[in-house]
């Protein structure tokens, strides 16, 4: 019978698509004497089993669902691994229990990294890796205001823009944090926390977290 903790790692891998060996070792290995030396016994044997697969063409390797169809050099392995760094940061905040990755809409609508929940609230997470321009900004929140008008959420989940580059964004419609990492922005939350009223204000908006 499989470990419990094999099928977890079986079960995030095709949830991320891609994760690191430290990625595997900081969300199950952490607690142990020898982390490293114990992750990297297991994840030998699960790939000998053709339970997962492995690229070692990194630094950490970087292993993938069994039968995967990625590309072993794709140019979205970094940006998938960049997925797994933003679900880390949130569990040192809060009990992640909904994290989707790339969710699906109808075709022309956004097209969001994460959806995910903070506190009860729900949120999209943007990660941008590269500059966009200005214009090319400017449609990503335009799609954006199209999903929320297609009334796919009755509550419309607020973005975050994990971002190194201001952008100018102006909305009626969404709301947008524009922040270098989800550290920062949960420690925004943290500072502004009301404890009586368990309500939050971040960028002038007022959100409920209880």
């Amino acid at each position: 019978m499989m470990k419990k903790r094999d099928q977890q790692i079986i079960n995030d891998l095709a949830r991320f698509r891609v994760m690191s060996r430290d990625d595997i070792v900081d969300l199950y290995f952490s607690h142990l004497k020898n982390p490293i030396t114990n992750a990297n016994t297991v994840l030998k044997r699960m790939v000998r089993d053709n339970h997962i697969e492995v690229s070692k063409s990194f630094s950490p390797y970087v292993y993938f669902p069994y039968n995967s169809t990625m590309k072993r050099n794709s140019t979205k392995i970094p940006h998938f691994l960049r997925i797994v760094d933003i679900y880390k940061q949130l569990k040192q905040y809060i009990n992640v229990s909904k994290f989707e990755v790339e969710p699906k809409f109808q075709k022309g609508l956004a097209e969001p990294d994460i959806f995910t929940t903070i506190k009860g609230t729900p949120f999209f997470i943007e990660i941008q890796r590269n500059v966009y321009s200005q214009k090319v900004m400017d449609k990503k929140m335009q799609r954006y205001e199209s999903l929320c008008y297609s009334e796919e959420f009755s509550a419309f989940p607020f973005i975050i823009l994990i971002t190194d580059t201001r952008y100018k964004i102006s909305s009626d419609v969404i709301t947008v944090f524009q922040v270098p990492t989800i550290h920062e922005f949960m420690k925004n939350i943290q500072k502004k926390e009301k404890p009586k009223t368990r309500e939050s204000y971040t960028g002038g908006i007022k959100f409920r977290i209880g």
